[in-house]
C-alpha cells in the first residue's frame, strides 16, 4: 500500500527573524526615547520629578542675587488683573510656570515679577504638605488708588508671597493689616501659580509668588531675615497654599 508523505511546512527564511528582531529593537528604542523625553522634559509632573530625584538628575535652583536675576517684565495689580483674568488655558499655564521655576527659568517669556502694595491678611508656616519647607507664606490683597484724590482701596488681586527660610519664627513681623510693598528690585517675586475664582460675585485672581533673588530680606525698620533657594520641592502640592476665600 502506498503511503502519502506530507511535505514539511516551509521554513521561514533566516532574514524574517532578523527583521523581526530589528523591528522589536527599533520599537523599544522609540518607546524608551519618548519616555525619556517626557520624563526629562516635564519635571513639573510629580511622577516625573520623583523619577528624576531617584536618578539624581534634579536641577538645583540657582542662587541668584538682585544683580544677576533673570530679566523679565514686572506688573502691578491692574496689569496683572488684565493679564490673567481672561486666561483660557490656566491649567496649561500653571504647568509651564512650574516647569519654568524647576528649570531655573529656561523660558524667560513666562517669567513675570509682581509689584505693588498689598495688605497682609494671613500668615502661616509651611509644612511637609506644601511645595517646600521650611519657610512661611504671606497672603495679602492688592491696594490700588483709583485716582490721586482717593485713598488706596482693596483690589481683586491676591498674592501668596512664599518665603523659603529657616527662620520661620520671623513670620511674626508680618502682621495682618500691615502693608507689604513689593517691587521688582529688590524683591524679584516671580509668579509661580495662578488661581482664578469669584469672591462675593467679583472675579478675582490669586497669584502664588516666590522670590528668585536670595540673601537678606528687610522688613521695615523692625528687622529682617535670610532667604535661600528651597530644596526638596513637591510639584504635586496644592495651590493656593492658604486657599481662596479664607
Amino acid at each position: 500500500m502506498s503511503r502519502t508523505i506530507e511535505e514539511p511546512p516551509p521554513k521561514r527564511p533566516a532574514y524574517f527573524w532578523w527583521l523581526l528582531a530589528n523591528g522589536l529593537a527599533l520599537c523599544f528604542a522609540i518607546i524608551s526615547w519618548s519616555v525619556c523625553l517626557h520624563v526629562f522634559g516635564s519635571p513639573e509632573i510629580p511622577r516625573n520629578y520623583e523619577i528624576l530625584r531617584k536618578l539624581g538628575r534634579i536641577e538645583e535652583l540657582k542662587r541668584h542675587t538682585v544683580l544677576d536675576v533673570p530679566n523679565a517684565n514686572s506688573m502691578g495689580p491692574r496689569e496683572l488683573y488684565r493679564r490673567f483674568i481672561g486666561e483660557q488655558a490656566l491649567e496649561r499655564l500653571n504647568a509651564l510656570l512650574m516647569r519654568n521655576y524647576l528649570t531655573n527659568f529656561d523660558q524667560r517669556l513666562l517669567l513675570t515679577y509682581v509689584e505693588g502694595d498689598y495688605e497682609v491678611e494671613q500668615v502661616r508656616a509651611l509644612t511637609e504638605r506644601d511645595f517646600f519647607e521650611p519657610g512661611f507664606v504671606v497672603r495679602a490683597r492688592a491696594l490700588v488708588q483709583p485716582d490721586e484724590f482717593t485713598a488706596p482701596a482693596p483690589y481683586p488681586v491676591i498674592i501668596e508671597y512664599v518665603f523659603p527660610t529657616d527662620e520661620t519664627g520671623i513670620s511674626r513681623l508680618f502682621v495682618p493689616g500691615d502693608v507689604l510693598s513689593v517691587r521688582k528690585s529688590p524683591n524679584c517675586a516671580a509668579i509661580m501659580h495662578v488661581t482664578r475664582f469669584e469672591e462675593e460675585g467679583e472675579p478675582t485672581i490669586c497669584l502664588t509668588v516666590i522670590p528668585v533673588a536670595y540673601g537678606p530680606y528687610e522688613v521695615g525698620d523692625d528687622g529682617g531675615f535670610n532667604i535661600e533657594p528651597p530644596s526638596g520641592l513637591r510639584p504635586g502640592a496644592v495651590f493656593p497654599m492658604i486657599g481662596v476665600g479664607n
